[in-house]
This record gives structure tokens, sequence and C-alpha cells, in this order.
């Protein structure tokens, strides 16, 4: 299901503008961001500045996430086994924390997945009811 037009989803608010689209932002539903981050890490690990970008991607410039909401998250998520990390050097030479989904996590992921497909339909039920 697309966004209405005008509409940018985001952890924060930004003079800055994604350059996928320029439309206002508003607030992002609480729990979103775990499900972002997990999908965003199917394919391949990732080092935090990456898995921003990978979930800007993702949702076409949807969902910008700030450091101070993403690490927090990454963090939260290693902590529940759902994420491992480890160190190593970015794309720039620097030294970066990789994460990586574990079982764990993928089924979380399927989870989370099943569980936001209901809340969207559901939604999309009520906007539709006369």
């Amino acid at each position: 299901m697309a966004l209405p037009t005008g509409h940018l989803l985001t952890f924060y608010r930004s003079p800055y503008r994604v350059p996928y689209t320029n439309v206002p932002t508003t607030n992002l539903l609480r729990g979103t961001l775990d499900l972002l981050i997990l999908r965003a890490l199917v394919l391949t690990e990732l080092h935090g500045l990456a898995i921003s970008h990978r979930i800007a991607q993702i949702t076409q410039g949807t969902f910008q996430v700030k450091p101070g909401s993403l690490f927090p998250a990454l963090h939260r998520l290693d902590e529940a086994g759902w994420l491992s990390s480890n160190w190593g050097e970015s794309e720039n030479n620097r030294r970066s924390k990789f994460y990586r989904l574990t079982a764990a996590g993928r089924k979380q992921l399927q989870h989370e997945t099943r569980e936001w497909e209901i809340i969207s339909a559901a939604i999309a039920n009520a906007l539709a009811a006369s």
C-alpha cells in the first residue's frame, strides 16, 4: 500500500529533505524501526550508517533514521539475540561495527512481518469503511 502524496514518515525532523521526495514529515509508528532494521539486514551484514541508507532505499526515502534512534535500537536487537555484531572496516576504511541477522532474528522478522500485514490490512479496511 503506497502512502498518500505529501507524507514522509521519519524518525526525526530535519531541515534536509530526502532525495526521493520533498514532502512534509510526520511521526513514525512505534515498533516500526525494529522491523525495518531486521528487513534491511536480510541480504547481508551492514554497519550502522549502511543500515540507515538501506532503510531509506527500501522505503524509497519514506523513512529516515537518525543515529540517535538507530544505534540504541541496534543495541537492543543485539541484546535480544536477533542480531550479532562484529568489528570490521567500512568501505571508507573506518572501524565500524557490522550487524547481521541471527536465526532468532530471521524468525522475529517473520513474526513481525505477519503482525504488520494484519495491522496494515485492518487499517486499510477501516479507512475504506463507509
